[in-house]
């Protein structure tokens, strides 16, 4: 009694930081579609307000137990139905995956069918982080190539979410024997972009909290976007910590974007022991219906930055003569100090007239005698 009393406690002082939590970012709504597939780990943003987007695909896999002495062939469905809810940091997610395994058991020649969600949860994701919420960060550096495409230290900084959610058991779940019908689930998402290309995704969740078997999971996932931006690939990892299963896994998949609210996906994994020993593969898509609408702010309710920058007193004021002057000599090359950008043509001109004048005046003076 004691310890449901304290879980029951810890679940209303979760749900109270949930919805708590101090507005610090506007997260980056962006026209294309932003899937989590066809990995497991999770973006740190939301999909937008009043944007729904589905996502699912189909799996099998091939399960082998060495101690046990079992074979295991499964195949399901995955899904995954997301809302931006209220306010752009703010997302719902409905999320499980539903299978049929064939367990054959070698030593007594038997087999047993297993059928019902290995996943099934709903939760709240909040976006408490935005690292790119500043348009500053967002505007390309006009003096450095190297800072707009070679990974800097800073650009580990991460978009950082919070997830609050539960998972649901329908019937005599045969994958969670003796697990309450709901149990707590929280994690905690970063997102940062290393360069333009490639994207570093983590999570780390705390899950079936409350019952005989809590798990422990994270998953480390870097995707990598080609030159042409319509495909990308990824490579991923994720670890489960639990008394009922501990595994370690390796995935890595292809995106093909179809379209700005269709994208299309395969992937392949396994992990790295043998009880059981694991491989599997998965396809899928993503779609998107998009009933996102900006809010409407009115100029004097605006903050500085973000709509071109704070307007200063004399900006409409005409440039004096030398303000003229130096920004003509900016423009020619000989105000810039950040950036090497050569002669000018006129430059090259004057430089190719002084040259000839000065080989000239050598020609003339060769054989002369001054007394």
């Amino acid at each position: 009694m004691k310890y449901l009393f304290r879980l029951e406690k810890f679940n209303k002082a979760l749900i109270l930081l949930v919805f708590s939590i101090p507005f610090l970012g506007i997260s980056q709504y962006t026209d294309v579609i932003n899937s989590n597939r066809p990995g497991k780990a999770v973006s740190a943003y939301a999909v937008g307000k009043n944007v729904i987007q589905l996502e699912g695909g189909a799996i099998f896999e091939q399960q082998d137990h060495t101690l046990l002495n079992t074979q295991s062939g499964i195949w399901g469905l995955d899904y995954a139905l997301r809302y931006g809810l209220l306010f752009e940091q703010l997302e719902i997610n409905w999320e499980g995956t539903f299978q049929n395994q064939n367990i054959t058991y070698t030593n007594f020649n038997t087999s047993e069918n297993r059928t019902n969600f290995y996943r099934n949860r709903i939760g709240l994701k909040f976006l408490i982080y935005d690292r790119y919420k500043s348009p500053l960060r967002n505007k390309p550096n006009l003096y450095s190539w190297r800072k707009n495409n070679v990974f800097q230290l800073a650009n580990l900084i991460p978009s950082v979410s919070l997830y609050a959610g539960a998972n649901i058991l329908f019937g005599d779940n045969p994958f969670y024997v003796g697990d309450p019908t709901i149990s707590p689930r929280v994690m905690l998402a970063t997102q940062s972009r290393l360069t333009p290309r490639f994207v570093l995704i983590s999570n780390i969740a705390y899950d079936r909290i409350g019952t005989d078997f809590p798990e422990l999971n994270y998953a480390v996932s870097i995707s990598y976007a080609f030159r042409n931006p319509k495909w990308s690939t990824f490579i991923e990892h994720q670890g489960f910590d639990s008394d009922r299963y501990a595994d370690l896994l390796i995935r890595g998949g292809v995106v093909h974007l179809l379209s700005e609210k269709l994208q299309v996906d395969v992937n392949l994994g396994a992990s790295f022991k043998n009880t059981p020993s694991r491989i599997f593969m998965s396809a899928g898509a993503s779609y998107r219906f998009d009933f996102h609408k900006d809010d409407l702010k009115a100029i004097e309710d605006q903050k500085a930055n973000e709509n071109g920058g704070e307007i200063k007193k004399n900006s409409m004021k005409k440039k004096s003569r030398e303000e003229r002057k130096k920004a003509k000599q900016a423009a020619n090359g000989t105000g810039a100090e950040d950036i090497d950008l050569g002669p000018t043509k006129k430059q090259l001109r004057e430089k190719k007239k002084a040259d000839k004048k000065k080989k000239k005046s050598k020609k003339e003076d060769n054989g002369a005698i001054d007394f």
